[in-house]
């Protein structure tokens, strides 16, 4: 009975990439006790985050994708409601406008876009996939473009960036030309310098110190300083764990959430960083299978995603912390301390196991 009942629970869950998963998860927990200062109220908080994710996981791995695919147009349109509405009544923190009371909590509507965007646009060519035309790929191009504006306009680069490389992973995937690719890419390269006049004063300074952080040392460019002394002094091996000095001595700010890799380079030196990247190469590896072995076009599409969407997570992260990207406000996913984009991750993992296990179920 009790076998059976595990069995139930357990049967669209996909062991492979669940096991990587929790490896990640395990890591960064470990991680996390060293960078908030041997404090366990963190970890404690961090584990209900990743509790209340695995749940999500779960929940999310037990519907059918036919059944996700059907939720793209609704998800989507309240998520641009509640962009509007943040744009009109948001709260106001640090110059940013992202943030939208409901009730007796508040949300972060940009965070749900990174899901109802790839989830929206995978349904729309589905729905197409019979003769995809190039006004399907300007309406999806459409599509994505009305939510990224919104959350630019808040601003937020980074959560912008993301929510834009989710959307464009579709498109990519549901074939848009190389041609017109290229064409974009030479019309972003030539507009470059009205973009640059159109960001604000403290995304010019981001690039700027990116280029040169010691112009201010103390200031834009503390970070990256901080930030790379601590990883290049762990060497091969690192200085142990809980024996990270800035880490344990606070010269490493925002070490718990986006600056995180930093601990882990510091403590356990190239080998760790080498095992948090060989496990992420587990979970990309695992995803690309599932996107591959997907038997809907809106499976391809919505797992390549979610796949690819992990990917740059990670990419703009690790490239944040060791100074060869700027510093736009990612978090290494499920390392760093936050239950957001942990929930939003474990959703699209548990997409990932819906269209894996519930394979045999679309044939018939």
């Amino acid at each position: 009975m009790i076998r059976r009942l595990l069995a139930r629970l357990v049967k669209h869950l996909d062991g492979y990439l669940l096991l990587a998963l929790f490896l990640l998860m395990m890591l960064g927990l470990i991680v996390l006790y060293s960078a908030a200062g041997e404090d366990f109220h963190f970890v404690t908080k961090q584990m209900m985050n990743l509790s209340v994710a695995l749940c999500v996981m779960w929940l999310v791995a037990n519907v059918p994708p036919q059944h996700l695919a059907r939720l793209g147009l609704p998800v989507y349109v309240i998520g641009l409601l509640l962009l509007l509405g943040v744009a009109l009544f948001g709260d106001v923190s640090h110059g940013a406008r992202r943030w939208l009371h409901i009730g007796v909590t508040r949300i972060q509507p940009s965070e749900i876009m990174k899901i109802a965007v790839p989830l929206m646009l995978a349904w729309y060519f589905d729905r197409h996939s019979a003769a995809l035309r190039f006004r399907d790929f300007v309406v999806a191009a459409i599509l994505l473009l009305l939510p990224v504006a919104f959350i630019l306009k808040q601003p937020d680069l980074g959560t912008s960036l993301l929510v834009g490389g989710a959307g464009f992973y579709v498109l990519f995937l549901g074939g848009l030309s190389w041609r017109v690719m290229i064409g974009l890419a030479v019309t972003g390269a030539a507009s470059l310098p009205l973009l640059w006049s159109m960001m604000h004063d403290y995304q010019r300074q981001r690039v700027l110190t990116l280029l040169d952080p010691t112009q201010d040392p103390l200031g834009s460019g503390y970070h990256i300083i901080q930030s790379t002394i601590a990883m290049g002094s762990g060497g091969v091996f690192g200085k142990g764990w809980l024996n990270g000095t800035q880490t344990h001595l606070e010269f490493l700010p925002e070490r718990h959430t986006d600056f995180i890799l930093a601990v882990l380079g510091e403590e356990f030196g190239l080998a760790g960083g080498l095992i948090l990247l060989v496990i992420y190469m587990l979970v990309i590896g695992r995803g690309i299978v599932i996107a591959a072995n997907a038997h809907t076009l809106f499976g391809r599409l919505f797992a390549g995603s979610i796949v690819f969407t992990f990917f740059t997570y990670a990419f703009v992260n690790i490239g944040m912390v060791s100074g060869i990207l700027p510093v736009v406000g990612v978090p290494l996913p499920l390392v760093s301390y936050g239950g957001t984009s942990a929930v939003t991750l474990l959703f699209g993992m548990g997409a990932l196991m819906s269209i894996q296990t519930h394979r045999k179920l679309i044939q018939t």
